[in-house]
């Protein structure tokens, strides 16, 4: 992050929030922001641009003020100060930039990677392990603190459930580091981990054996003994996946029409459906006098396999829109329903998404060319972090420098 000073707009609405303006896109969909939930207001990022402070909506700026000043500066504190006590309204105001500002993005974007990261096999993305990412995540929300206090009202102020959740990480984690070399930023990165990890369980009450062996780890000396280790090896998840597997779906009949419907990931949650643009597909067949539509979603690697209700939205002609229930056939989500097409209606425009009832915001903007970006910056990631594992000398992404999930996902030898 740029350590010049840079202004920032402060300003109060009239409904009392006040807002931190930066040079953030305002209105970009949801997939491209990096969110965090602080004491007092949720902070905000783009992930497509340069790292930078992030935008700020604050609703109780008496919270807010135990890290706007570690944030943004003094000078930003006093403004917000100003806004709440009704001295000021609107104002241009210089930050003086911190390491937390620094830390509180790549916190906010590791919470990105972790629901928006557009594993794919379609289109050679390899997922993020999530114990590893989650272990990370664990240790940046202990370094920055300061941003949450006692309320309950901050679900990424989560550092025991991140910890209980993902421990069975530790394990390898401690084997990757012991196989590092000491002089290498991988290891720094690691040693780094580890120690914030084992400082936040202390520090939160939490015991057990994968625990006690990182406490006793951290307390004795560190002999690498250079064996190499493979890291995606080490935290692998064996999952029931294979791609294209299990019987097509056909069912005879005459074609009357087949294309590709939306991918939209807003619809569904993370480790459900490939990102690929690709991924869900439609057939429209003739059976006798009945119109009937086949829809083909290809599965994520981590999709569940017990009963979920994932459907596709189908909407023929401009007509009302339909949603067809999905089943898992070990890679591929899959459904039959009905069509209701006009007599000699040969060629019907259809329109099919995914989604997951009760999960689903709703169609939103096409957004093809938003999801292409993000792509274009993971795959950018998984370059520079390949080059870190095996050269220690990444060309980083601002502060979003790889996380060592994505070291580990860049050496994966997996059909990517």
């Amino acid at each position: 992050m740029a350590r010049g000073s840079v202004d920032v707009h402060v300003v109060r609405g009239d409904d009392g929030t006040i807002r931190i303006v930066t040079a953030s896109p305002v209105g970009a969909p949801d997939f491209t922001r990096a969110v965090l939930d602080a004491a007092g207001a949720v902070l905000t990022w783009s992930v497509l641009g340069s790292p930078g402070l992030p935008m700020a909506e604050i609703h109780d700026a008496a919270r807010a003020q135990q890290w706007l000043w570690a944030v943004y500066g003094e000078r930003v504190a006093g403004a917000v100060h100003a806004c709440a006590t009704g001295e000021l309204t609107d104002a241009r105001v210089p930050t003086d930039p911190t390491p937390l500002a620094g830390s509180a993005a790549r916190l906010g974007f590791g919470h990105w990677a972790a629901r928006w990261w557009p594993a794919s096999h379609l289109d050679g993305i390899p997922a993020l392990q999530p114990d590893l990412l989650g272990l990370e995540l664990a240790a940046l929300t202990h370094e920055c603190q300061q941003l949450f206090d006692d309320d309950d009202d901050q679900p990424d102020d989560c550092v025991a459930k991140l910890i209980g959740d993902h421990q069975v990480a530790l394990d390898p984690l401690i084997q990757w580091w012991h196989a590092t070399p000491p002089p290498t930023d991988t290891a720094r990165q690691l040693e780094s981990v580890l120690r914030s990890v084992d400082d936040a369980a202390d520090g939160a009450g939490l015991d057990g054996p994968a625990l006690r062996h990182l406490r006793s780890a951290l307390t004795q000396p560190r002999r690498p003994d250079g064996t190499p280790v493979d890291p995606a090896t080490l935290f692998a998840r064996h999952d029931d996946y294979a791609l294209a597997a299990g019987e097509p779906l056909v069912t005879g009949g005459r074609l009357i029409a087949r294309g590709s419907g939306t991918n939209d990931w807003r619809r569904y949650p993370p480790g459900f459906v490939d990102a690929s643009e690709t991924a869900v597909s439609w057939t429209a067949r003739a059976l006798g006098a009945r119109r009937q539509i086949e829809v083909e979603v290809v599965a994520h690697i981590a999709a569940p396999v017990t009963a979920v209700p994932l459907a596709a939205e189908v909407q023929v002609n401009d007509g009302p829109r339909n949603r067809v229930p999905l089943s898992r056939r070990v890679d591929a989500w899959t459904g039959r329903a009905d069509l209701d097409l006009p007599a000699g209606d040969t060629e019907p425009r259809i329109q099919l998404g995914v989604l997951l009832p009760g999960f689903d915001p709703g169609p939103g903007p096409e957004g093809g060319a938003d999801r292409d970006a993000v792509r274009a910056l993971v795959r950018r990631r998984l370059a520079a972090a390949a080059q870190l594992d095996t050269h220690n000398s990444p060309s980083q992404e601002g502060t979003y420098g790889p996380f060592l999930a994505e070291i580990a996902a860049a050496t994966t030898d997996e059909d990517y």
